[in-house]
């Protein structure tokens, strides 16, 4: 390559360089801030076994109550309960639904529940019947681990044990795939900034004036 072509070579490595560190920082950057923006990690507790083991780490999306649905494991959280600590538990019945449970059998809407998460399948270990309808906008909730869970079951004077949706703080996650790919776009953004680093930090690099000098 001739002398008057190293300028231009230069520059054309600056601005590679520094287009590939601005795009870098932004997929990084967005990447991260969606993973901590939407999701968060909790401890688990005995009262949701076998699904979750206690000291298990559970990935929550975060969202509001309006996006839960029956049989979503939820994290919440209530001033009145747990010491205003957020706890996992199953949603049973929301708004609407009426849940019954007699003679070891827990209906929803005067059916059965098919609940193959329960321990041991037996979740009328220690539980006294009851006949609950679930206000509007509020949850009705258990833990998996019937024989072992504080949950609305024990708090039945209180609203019948039913709690807010407005007081879910997000949802645990069946699949980890989305966060995982969240990471690795962070990861990518990391090696394009570096990339452009290199391409910036060679394009700088001072070019000697002649060949034999």
């Amino acid at each position: 390559m001739s002398e008057s072509r190293r300028p231009h070579a230069g520059r054309r490595l600056l601005i590679t360089g520094t287009a590939l560190a601005v795009l870098g920082v932004l997929t990084a950057a967005g990447a991260l801030w969606s993973v901590l923006s939407s999701y968060t990690v909790v401890t688990a507790r005995r009262a949701m076994e076998p699904t979750y083991h206690e000291g298990d780490r559970v990935m929550v999306e975060r969202l509001s109550g309006e996006d839960v649905r029956r049989g979503d494991v939820v994290l919440y959280g209530v001033p009145d309960r747990y010491h205003g600590l957020a706890v996992l538990q199953r949603v049973i019945g929301l708004g609407g639904d009426r849940v019954v449970f007699a003679d070891g059998t827990l209906t929803i809407n005067g059916t059965p529940a098919d609940e193959p998460y329960v321990k041991e399948a037996y979740p009328g270990f220690g539980t006294a019947p009851y006949d609950v309808k679930v206000p509007a906008g509020r949850m009705f909730l258990l833990g998996d681990n019937r024989g072992n869970s504080n949950d609305s079951r024990y708090f039945l004077s209180e609203d019948s044990g039913t709690v807010p949706t407005a007081a879910v703080q997000g949802r645990a996650l069946k699949s980890s795939g989305a966060p995982v790919k969240l990471g690795l776009a962070v990861v990518f953004g990391v090696l394009v900034t570096l990339g452009g680093g290199i391409c910036v930090l060679a394009g700088r690099r001072p070019r000697r004036s002649g060949y034999g000098r």
